[in-house]
């Protein structure tokens, strides 16, 4: 299996959002969970396909030469100016960090990388499991960076994990703009997970500042083959894709036509 090189680049995934990963991989992923979160975690596809070890998460910093290891903790001024200039210009009215990793892994890094791009202008979106918590002080660096923390949710999720999430969804509201995501999905009410799920992600749905995302499995996946959760075939950018739909009309297009602009919309 490959590693993820150590050298932060701004990328423009297939919806049109610009990316700007702290860490590649998650510990999410484990020996446990080797498919990732509901067994389909999308980023541990796309790794796997390309063999990169995604259970080993890789900290991405400014560095020069991305074949070059981080000798000292400080960063290329150089490096640093370039992704600067790509934010300011590019088409989106935010970056987010947090697609082909869990900026949790490394809080404090994730924050230092937040604070060298904020002189770029453009609101931040961290996208987050809280795998790793914030600690106290953290929390006053996130209020500086006026961040909006997307918190990934499901109803899915075990009994602790939603308890969890939910407790990092309200501590960080006085310090930035909290957003809880919801990983949605069109839950079979017939069989008893599916009823169980359901009543869970009507009341996850209730918070205030909630955003919606859809739940897209492959046919192997257990909750389909149990029958937890109805799917269908639906049109996806360029692709016809299973997912579990709760909303049939919940967004599927290019990121920069999203009412929900990953949360910068509903605060």
């Amino acid at each position: 299996m490959k590693q993820f090189t150590n050298k932060i680049t701004l990328a423009k995934n297939s919806r049109g959002c610009y990316i700007l990963d702290t860490i590649k991989g998650c510990s999410g992923c484990n020996e446990s969970r080797p498919l990732g979160c509901y067994d389909n975690c999308y980023a541990q596809n796309i790794a796997s396909r390309y063999r990169f070890d995604f259970q080993n998460p890789v900290k991405r910093n400014f560095v020069r030469d991305e074949s070059s290891p981080m000798l000292f903790d400080f960063y290329d001024e150089e490096h640093m100016g370039d992704i600067i200039r790509q934010i300011k210009s590019s088409s989106m009215p935010f970056i987010r960090i947090g697609e082909m990793g869990d900026p949790s892994e490394d809080w404090e890094h994730t924050l230092d990388v937040c604070g060298a791009i904020s002189i770029a202008g453009k609101p931040i979106v961290i996208i987050t499991k809280h795998w790793k918590t914030l600690t106290d002080s953290q929390l006053d660096g996130i209020r500086l960076l006026n961040l909006y923390v997307n918190t990934s949710i499901s109803a899915l999720d075990t009994d602790d994990e939603i308890e969890y999430r939910l407790n990092q969804y309200n501590r960080l509201k006085p310090y930035c703009n909290s957003i809880l995501r919801v990983v949605s999905c069109d839950f079979n009410t017939s069989t008893q997970a599916g009823k169980k799920a359901a009543i869970i992600q009507e009341s996850l749905l209730d918070n205030e500042r909630v955003i919606e995302t859809v739940f897209r499995p492959n046919k192997e996946n257990r909750l389909v083959k149990n029958n937890t959760i109805n799917t269908s075939k639906v049109r996806f950018l360029r692709s016809s894709v299973l997912a579990s739909m709760r909303d049939g009309d919940l967004y599927l297009g290019m990121c920069d036509t999203c009412p929900d602009m990953c949360g910068l919309s509903v605060v």
